[in-house]
């Protein structure tokens, strides 16, 4: 059975079709705003500098069990260099000494080594220290960019989200005072191939941007005002006005 509406209610599909678009651009707008790729690449970046300092602390904590080992090896033979000193002074045996001063002898070469050793450790945990500074300070960054990045992103579909409701609550009103079996044609139109109502200006759609056919328009002229018409480009329900060119 045809679907009749008189041609001021079929205009008004119009203002809902374009509440309907503007909801749609705000739901896109909310999927796809600047701070949600800023969000989502930070994030990755700082999984990776988190591994990364995870990694340089634990060389930093291995360097520096090195060093106390180190360390305490020194103190060990500083110990004995002291002991073998304090018993070379106070032996009276002459065999006693000598070997006393040989094992010193071995002592302090062995202290040397181990301090250039220790020297070294000490020079690469510097680095090492630097470089876990400057990972934090990078994952610092990252943080703070994640963090100016989510607030901007919460503003933003705060906004976003008020405008939708603005605009939701200005389509229902329109839908309620239209025709049942009009309305639920739009909606299936709508759901089936994006645009419920089009617009029919100079004998285009402007649902699809094309021109109809002379014997499209010839057959859309035959038709009573109140006809409801699907649009044979968009298959949107073809709005016809004084600016249609019929």
């Amino acid at each position: 059975m045809a679907i009749k509406a008189s041609p001021e209610t079929q205009a008004t599909l119009l203002q809902l079709q374009a509440l309907d678009t503007k909801i749609a651009q705000l739901d896109h707008r909310a999927k796809t705003l600047p701070q949600l790729a800023t969000i989502a690449t930070t994030s990755a970046e700082a999984s990776v500098i988190k591994l990364a300092l995870a990694e340089k602390t634990g060389v930093v904590e291995n360097t520096s069990l090195e060093l106390s080992r180190i360390e305490a090896d020194v103190a060990v033979v500083e110990a004995r260099i002291a002991r073998d000193s304090e018993r070379v002074q106070s032996s009276s045996s002459f065999k006693d000494v000598a070997a006393l001063e040989h094992e010193l002898v071995a002592l302090r070469k062995r202290l040397i080594d181990l301090e250039e050793i220790e020297l070294a450790v000490m020079e690469r945990l510097e680095t090492e220290d630097l470089i876990v500074a400057a990972t934090r300070s990078e994952l610092g960054d990252c943080e703070a960019l994640l963090t100016e990045s989510s607030s901007g992103r919460d503003r933003a579909l705060a906004e976003l989200a008020a405008e939708r409701g603005n605009a939701t609550t200005a389509r229902d009103a329109l839908a309620a005072g239209l025709p049942a079996d009009l309305l639920a044609l739009y909606e299936k139109q709508r759901s089936r191939y994006g645009t419920g109502a089009s617009l029919l200006r100079g004998g285009v759609s402007q649902a699809s941007g094309v021109a109809l056919l002379e014997d499209e328009l010839q057959k859309i002229r035959a038709a009573s005002a109140d006809d409801v018409l699907l649009c044979p480009s968009s298959d949107a329900i073809l709005v016809r006005t004084a600016e249609s060119g019929l």
